[in-house]
């Protein structure tokens, strides 16, 4: 209890003193207005307007100090944000300067109508300052602009920023309960079963919770409306409404899904005439120039076979979330609601999983061990991205991922059950049918499947289990979903295009000609650099993660998108990777069963595959690293319970790893975590610039 206070009067001190710096850095500042100086139209309301013509404001002959400029912008106006150019003469500069070879003039910044912090912006001048000069500057500003008051030297008021304050409350308690001293590291995961269960039950609610609020937070790509909630889409009657986000492209499965309600496996859309008639419709380049030539648009991203459009993504998302819905609602399924859905799946059954495997394979992973590798697992397997944009291309990703782990979670069951002689058939039945239908969601990620052959060689093939009745029966609750799932599925196929094992993907219309794209050993290189070694790209504005360069020696065309760089070169929590064969002999020298050797060499083979599958196939883009990333991970995890079985818990080196370890994951998980923040096209801070400036606010306090 003295902890938790303690811990609550240190962000309540940081908050109000540090956090509010610049109110006690401006509390002796004399303001001076400069509204009399202003050369600008007033309103009935005694507001000054800025206008497309008129939006440059100069005040000379100031010959006075200035530590900050007052943009009293009237929150009563259409929010918008602005980037403002601040120019000045002082003491040091005798006339208006600008960035030049070899400096860098007062940069741009951005300014909400609605965000009192962002209207305070303070300078660096030298001196007295005798010329200011301030100008609204970018094409896509909506004018008029009212202005209510402009000061020099103003006072920054107190802000007690709730968000921020809960938020460090959250940073010092994590802090303070993986100190290397703290108690959930004398708590073992096999001998104090109760403690442990709660705490990681507790910690997967905190997890669950912070990942739905920052999907909530990118309220554009949500489709759920309500009085308090996109409000704007909000029916008036209803307690909770959908509608349509992302356009066209984006309701391809809910498309489907009423496709599928009236009895057909195309879209109902009808391709126009002109993408018909075309000898090669898969040419992006000529699909242009006729569409611009007959004014006529096509569906962008999605099969074309035989005069009709088909999705091509996997069939189980639809028949799991937008059919049932359909035929319940007559609507569209929202799509993030299916992404959270299945992230939730995800972090339950990784939760569950990796229990497992800490107690039945393992004897002395402690509470404060299983959380600081669960934690990274979750968190920086890639799908905070899914998150960020949750469209139907993050869907069948995170979906598949969920499917595996609980797979998984009931093969290892079944495992513990065929040893007790419990009957284990129903765990086996269950863990093969999610494994199977992740080929339904995403195929690149049935290479999890080939866990069977480390978990279940020993028992059905070198002591011959398979070939007793008991055994027999066992075995084939193993394959049976497996048989059934790929008959549905290719079926399915079949029905489509004509071909088992077609899913449709060759028939893309998208950036490039998918049946012409073949496999190309060139490719591999820079995907193998961009996926696993391209450094972060940083900067010192927040979220200080950049999109990082992207250069090839490749001469052909390279499908790339926006990515933030290689998940060993900025996840430090893989670094325990090189030391992999040692470890493993380790594990070998216990005398253990050569089932945890296996599955990690399952796991890092196919991380391997996944990546080059996924740069052959599609290209290289972020989305994609949640396809691999969770593989790598997943094999630290089971690499650091290896070294933790092998070492003295009090010994100094146990210490110094642990501490190291800590160290590793706290920069691992800040990484994902920036990411989910950086500006990109499509989301929260493309299409509500002026409401992500309060984020940038927050954590720029200094500012």
């Amino acid at each position: 209890m003295k902890s938790a206070f303690a811990l609550v009067l240190i962000a309540l001190l940081l908050e109000t003193f540090v956090f509010n710096i610049n109110y006690f850095l401006t509390a002796n500042y004399n303001t001076i207005s400069l509204n009399s100086r202003l050369n600008l139209q007033e309103t009935a309301d005694e507001q000054y307007k800025l206008t497309a013509v008129n939006h440059t404001l100069e005040f000379s002959n100031l010959n006075v100090e200035v530590h900050n400029v007052w943009l009293n912008f009237d929150y009563r106006q259409p929010a918008q944000e602005l980037t403002v150019k601040i120019q000045f003469t002082d003491d040091a500069h005798h006339t208006y300067f600008d960035s030049t070879e070899y400096t860098v003039g007062v940069p741009d910044v951005a300014v909400s109508t609605l965000s009192d912090q962002s209207e305070y912006i303070n300078l660096n001048t030298s001196g007295l300052v005798n010329n200011l000069r301030i100008d609204i500057v970018g094409d896509d500003v909506g004018y008029p602009i009212k202005l209510s008051d402009i000061c020099i030297n103003a006072r920054h008021p107190f802000d007690f920023n709730t968000g921020r304050f809960f938020a460090t409350v959250g940073i010092l308690a994590l802090a303070f309960a993986f100190r290397p001293r703290s108690a959930i590291y004398r708590i073992g995961i096999v001998d104090e079963p109760r403690k442990s269960k709660a705490a990681i039950i507790a910690a997967v609610v905190i997890e669950v919770y912070l990942m739905a609020t920052f999907l909530f937070i990118g309220s554009n790509l949500v489709g759920v409306a309500t009085k308090d909630y996109n409000n704007g889409s909000w029916d008036g009657h209803s307690i909770v409404n959908v509608f349509e986000v992302g356009g066209d492209n984006a309701q391809q499965y809910a498309e489907l899904a009423k496709a599928m309600a009236h009895g057909q496996l195309y879209l109902e859309e009808e391709p126009p005439q002109w993408l018909q008639d075309m000898s090669d419709p898969y040419d992006k380049g000529a699909r242009d120039e006729a569409q611009k030539e007959t004014g006529e648009p096509y569906l962008f991203d999605v099969a074309y076979h035989d005069g009709h459009y088909y999705v091509y993504f996997g069939v189980v998302p639809v028949v799991l979330f937008y059919l049932p819905f359909y035929l319940l609602t007559g609507a569209n399924f929202p799509t993030a609601i299916g992404v959270l859905l299945a992230c939730i799946a995800f972090v339950l059954g990784c939760s569950a999983l990796l229990d497992r495997f800490a107690r039945y394979h393992f004897k002395r992973v402690s509470l404060g061990l299983y959380l600081l590798l669960q934690i990274p697992l979750v968190m920086c397997c890639g799908v905070l991205y899914l998150l960020k944009f949750p469209t139907f291309y993050s869907l069948p990703i995170m979906l598949g991922l969920a499917f595996s782990v609980w797979g998984l979670y009931f093969w290892m069951r079944g495992r513990v059950a065929a040893a007790r002689s419990s009957g284990p058939e129903k765990w086996y039945l269950a863990g093969s049918l999610c494994m199977a239908l992740v080929v339904g969601c995403r195929p690149q990620l049935v290479v999890l499947s080939f866990l069977a052959f480390p978990l279940f060689w020993r028992a059905y093939i070198s002591e011959r289990r398979l070939f007793t009745p008991r055994g027999a029966r066992e075995f084939a609750c193993l394959v049976a979903p497996y048989v059934v799932v790929a008959a549905g599925l290719m079926g399915y196929n079949y029905a489509r295009f004509g071909s088992l094992t077609d899913f449709g993907a060759n028939y893309n219309l998208t950036v490039n000609d998918m049946t012409k794209r073949g496999w190309k050993l060139g490719r591999l290189a820079p995907a193998l650099f961009a996926y696993f070694l391209q450094p972060p790209s940083v900067t010192g504005v927040f979220p200080f993660v950049q999109p990082a360069p992207f250069d090839t020696t490749y001469m052909g065309q390279t499908i790339k998108e926006v990515t933030f760089g290689g998940i060993l070169a900025c996840l430090p929590v893989l670094w325990i990777l090189p030391f992999a064969k040692r470890i493993l002999s380790l594990r070998v020298r216990q005398r253990s069963t050569r089932t945890i050797m296996g599955v990690i060499v399952v796991l890092l083979a196919s991380g391997v595959v996944v990546a080059l599958l996924d740069a052959e196939m599609a290209g290289i883009l972020q989305r994609y690293f949640a396809d691999f990333s969770f593989m790598f991970l997943a094999a630290v995890v089971l690499l650091a319970f290896i070294v933790n079985e092998n070492l003295d818990p009090r010994s100094q080196t146990a210490n110094l790893l642990m501490k190291v370890l800590l160290a590793l994951v706290a920069i691992s998980v800040l990484y994902s975590a920036l990411v989910c923040f950086v500006p990109e096209t499509g989301w929260y801070s493309d299409v509500y610039p002026w409401a992500y400036q309060n984020v940038i606010e927050t954590a720029q306090f200094w500012t």
